[in-house]
């Protein structure tokens, strides 16, 4: 039976677990066999689907305006009301299908993952998983409260990112101080939200018969193709082969700048990330792509055009229909990311663009994942909603990748934001910053493994002392002498380890992937992009190894894989050098 549910998802949005429950109850009570397996799916597929809609729709918008107590509630009642029974119902229905020994078409791979959940599932940490996401939104509202005096000017921190970028050493130092003075103003709260974060998790693991919550976050994640061990030999190539190619970026940067040594205000004044490369070093004006968010849209939907015309029209029926809020405001969650709308089978995309080189990358980079959303639901082939979930090591080869396929397109001439010249440098930042990020992600994920390995990691202090250490063994070349508090509390500058533990490896794994892709376009676009977008069709309906393979990639963590990766992006910096 076809289940008769809202056409459009949004009627659902006051729905309480009495309207969606009768659903669940409906499909764990009928019989389940083979000839009627499809359906059966299809409807649990309508119903899943709408429910998760639902939750994304509130988040959204507690998102859109994080400082709203009303949209609190509301997104905490649902967690609360609608979740986490729905939690419940759907482990059930999981259960059922395992007993019934039946595999549904394309289903080896959810049907291997469902196993997992199944073992680690209990039905008393439910109420616990709510409250660690009540707990995690405290960071947000922390964050994204923050505000600073500017020059008379009241500024987020991300705002005054773009009023400081482009200014003098003295200006860039001044502003850096500034929003490092916000940020460890509130540290002590944000230590409590850890403290009470690690306590929470502990409990889980315990709950589930783990021996710590790395062990469950492991089976959680379902990650089958690679071990903790594995991450810290990851750690280990990073720092062989990728480190020395860092140095060699903040060497040419501090040559660049006529300095002796950089400051972290050299590398970047966004003091959120303090990696990224946000100041220009060429000694000409900031670059400037865009001033109204009107034409970044704009631009960026010409790029997805030239890169492949599905992708431009994907990004026209976003905008169309406004599946995206781009610009920066007060009380908007910080941050960027892509989410999927599934009964809708669209998806959406928050931003916060200011005007600066760095919100073009990021645009790109979650339009790549709105674009991997959109070849999933497409797919005739992935008929069931869980098809349409994919590993997130493989989601940010979507996203990197997009980075990357969109960079020739960026000029004037090509309808984007740049001259040559200024393409030249802004290609140059980016491809650096590709280079740069392994090193940082070394640091996130040893911080993470590190957390739960000692036995200290509920500790702020020695959270403190811990990310100190790593930073002075992957990130060398910036001198922070006379700031080791403010580069020791950079920890509580990463949302992931609060809101998403253990989700940031992914990001290494999956660039290194995009690099390869990368390799593969300068050679052959036609079919980079052909392998590229067949790989983001398939889902969740094969394993890990196999999709970075379908797009052109190679599933890796080794030193001689990182190195020539490295090496394809040292290449490429050379050649953007010589056009200035």
């Amino acid at each position: 039976m076809a289940f008769d549910l809202p056409k459009d998802p949004r009627d659902a949005l006051d729905w309480d677990w009495s309207r969606f429950k009768p659903y669940y109850d409906e499909l764990a009570a009928r019989e389940l066999d083979a000839a009627h397996l499809d359906e059966w799916m299809a409807d649990w597929t309508a119903i899943g689907a709408l429910e998760r809609e639902v939750g994304v729709r509130i988040r959204i918008e507690l998102d859109l305006h994080s400082d709203d107590p009303a949209r609190e509630a509301r997104y905490t009642r649902f967690l609360e009301q609608v979740d986490e029974p729905a939690m419940a119902a759907v482990q059930t229905l999981k259960q059922k299908l395992l007993a019934s020994g039946l595999t549904p078409r394309n289903f080896a791979i959810p049907l291997r993952n469902m196993k997992a959940e199944a073992e680690l599932y209990r039905a008393e940490n439910l109420p616990l998983l709510t409250e660690h996401e009540k707990t995690a939104l405290e960071y947000d509202k922390i964050v994204g409260s923050r505000m600073v005096d500017w020059k008379g000017k009241d500024c987020t921190l991300t705002q005054l990112v773009g009023e400081i970028a482009g200014g003098s050493r003295e200006v860039r130092e001044e502003g850096w101080r500034l929003a490092m003075e916000s940020s460890l103003a509130d540290s002590k709260d944000i230590d409590s939200v850890w403290t009470r974060l690690m306590g929470i998790r502990a409990k889980i693991a315990k709950n589930a018969g783990e021996k710590d919550y790395r062990d469950y976050a492991w089976k959680q994640r379902l990650r089958f193709e690679y071990s903790p061990k594995d991450c810290a030999s990851f750690g280990d190539a990073i720092e062989k082969a990728v480190v020395p190619a860092a140095r060699r970026v903040y060497e040419r940067r501090a040559k660049r700048l006529g300095v002796k040594s950089l400051r972290p205000w050299d590398v970047s004044v966004d003091v959120m990330r303090s990696t990224d490369i946000n100041v220009d070093c060429f000694g000409r004006p900031a670059l400037r792509p865009f001033g109204e968010v009107s034409e970044l849209e704009a631009k960026a939907g010409g790029i997805f055009s030239k890169v492949d015309p599905r992708l431009g029209a994907y990004f026209e029926s976003m905008r169309a229909a406004r599946l995206y809020d781009l610009p920066n405001y007060k009380g908007k969650a910080p941050g960027a990311y892509c989410t999927g709308l599934d009964a809708s089978r669209k998806p959406f995309v928050l931003l916060n663009a200011v005007g600066g080189p760095g919100d073009v990358d990021t645009l790109l980079h979650e339009m790549g994942h709105a674009f991997h959303t959109f070849q999933c639901y497409e797919n005739p082939e992935l008929r069931y909603y869980q098809l349409w979930d994919y590993p997130a090591e493989f989601a940010e080869v979507a996203s990197m990748s997009m980075e990357l396929l969109g960079s020739p397109f960026i000029t004037k001439a090509e309808g984007g934001f740049y001259t040559e010249e200024e393409a030249a440098r802004a290609r140059i930042m980016h491809l650096e910053q590709f280079l740069l990020f392994w090193p940082f992600m070394a640091v996130v994920d040893g911080f993470q493994h590190w957390a739960y390995e000692s036995g200290k990691g509920a500790d702020p202090a020695e959270c403190d002392a811990a990310w100190s250490r790593l930073w002075d063994r992957f990130i060398q070349g910036v001198d922070w002498s006379g700031l080791e508090k403010e580069k020791a509390k950079g920890w509580q500058r990463k949302l992931h380890p609060f809101h998403y533990p253990f989700y940031y490896v992914e990001y290494g794994f999956a660039q290194l992937g995009a690099v390869q892709i990368f390799a593969r376009y300068l050679k052959d676009r036609k079919s980079a992009v052909s392998g590229y977008l067949h790989g983001l069709s398939l889902g969740y309906s094969v394993t890990l190894p196999e999709l970075f393979k379908a797009s052109g990639g190679r599933f890796a963590f080794d030193a001689a894989t990182l190195s020539e990766a490295a090496g394809v992006l040292e290449r490429e910096i050379e050649k953007e050098e010589k056009k200035l």
